[in-house]
């Protein structure tokens, strides 16, 4: 099939751009270098929120909870969206104020539901949070989880039952260009597939596809960890999401277990190495002891425990658009840790800026690529 649009990886960002792109009446071929079921979105914790310090992103969400909550109708999969919430805890006046700046900013965005809550109404949500040392917090009830590949599967089934052709272990792919045009991929076998135009939804690898193209796209990988504990009834399974704001731990329920996860950065030799590293398990305990004090008498599942790959941007925003020095080379990269639950809404945006030259339902104007070398990032507020 000749397409219209290629759309290189396979994860949910991808999945969702080749449904979109399908659905605007592109022919569409997607190409993933792995094998299914390997890549980012596999690691992925499920997460979904709204509660952002950033307009954009609050928009962002919005536009994929409206998405969500017709998935199953528009792609026959349930992507098990569970509406548990978000808290968000301060432990000083300072972080509250993050936090109070950040209601303002979601309340003139659209989000009107998130709030600030009260020691008891934070003890009524999470009746194993310690909160001696906190000064207050905020909550939003429709912010929760998901299922990350049943999102993916539902768009790539979809995908295909409006004609898109879907290609996994392809291996590595390098962009094709002729003055200053993409002129199609090239495969590791030699194999050019022409196309006028590609959508870059790499992942992690976005940065190193594009700068083969010679394109400077600021995509860097960066580890993140989960530790996952044995099963234990100490964890209700309505339990929120829960987030301490100092030092960013968090943990959520799940399947009658907990979900551990801590940014924390360690020094590695390869940027790409996704392996679990037992001094993030050292440094993460102890923090979740104090936080969740139940935790203290719940062994950790090591074989459960995973690491995997954010594809990191200078703001820690999306970016997505056509790159200026490339032209049919287009970008929805760098969501920064947040593409599982921004992907329903990145999928349509770039899917209309490939179609029409701008997005139409949401102004994305500060998630444009060029941003960074006009030295205009978005404002990064501190919650996580």
């Amino acid at each position: 099939m000749k397409a219209d649009v290629l759309v290189i990886g396979g994860g949910v960002i991808g999945a969702s751009a080749a449904y979109h792109l399908s659905q605007a009446g592109l022919k569409t071929r997607l190409l993933e270098r792995n094998e299914p079921f390997q890549g980012s979105t596999t690691r992925a914790t499920g997460g979904f929120r709204a509660q952002f310090s950033t307009p954009i992103n609050v928009q962002l969400s919005l536009l994929s909870r409206e998405k969500l909550l017709r998935f199953q109708e528009e792609t026959g999969i349930d992507p098990c969206y569970q509406p548990n919430g978000y808290l968000f805890c301060a432990r000083n006046e300072s972080q509250l104020q993050i936090l109070r700046d950040a209601l303002r900013v979601q309340h003139q965005a659209g989000l009107t539901e998130s709030h600030e809550v009260s020691f008891e109404e934070m003890k009524r949500l999470n009746p194993a949070l310690f909160t001696d040392d906190l000064v207050g917090g905020t909550f939003c009830p429709t912010d929760g989880f998901m299922v990350p590949m049943n999102l993916r599967e539902g768009y790539l089934q979809a995908a295909q039952r409006l004609g898109a052709i879907i290609e996994y272990g392809i291996g590595e792919l390098r962009v094709v260009t002729e003055h200053g045009r993409v002129k199609g991929v090239q495969t590791v076998q030699g194999e050019t597939i022409d196309c006028p135009r590609v959508v870059n939804a790499a992942g992690a690898w976005a940065g190193v596809l594009a700068r083969a193209a010679g394109v400077d796209l600021p995509v860097e990988p960066l580890k993140r960890h989960v530790a996952v504990t044995q099963p234990t009834p100490n964890i209700p399974p309505l339990m929120p999401m829960t987030i301490d704001v100092e030092d960013g731990f968090h943990l959520r329920p799940y399947q009658g277990r907990a979900r551990l996860l801590m940014p924390l950065d360690l020094s590695v030799h390869d940027p790409f190495d996704d392996s679990f590293d037992e001094r993030w398990l050292k440094a993460i305990l102890p923090k979740a002891c104090h936080r969740i004090p139940i935790l203290s008498n719940v062994d950790i599942d090591r074989a459960a425990c995973w690491a995997g790959l954010y594809e990191m941007s200078p703001d820690k925003h999306a970016i997505l658009g056509e790159a200026k020095e490339l032209s049919g080379f287009y970008f929805v990269n760098g969501s920064s840790g947040h593409g599982v639950m921004h992907s329903p809404a990145l999928g349509q945006l770039i899917a209309e800026i490939v179609t029409h030259g701008n997005a139409k339902i949401i102004d994305t104007f500060a998630l444009r690529p060029e941003r960074f070398i006009e030295q205009d990032f978005n404002p990064e507020q501190g919650i996580l």
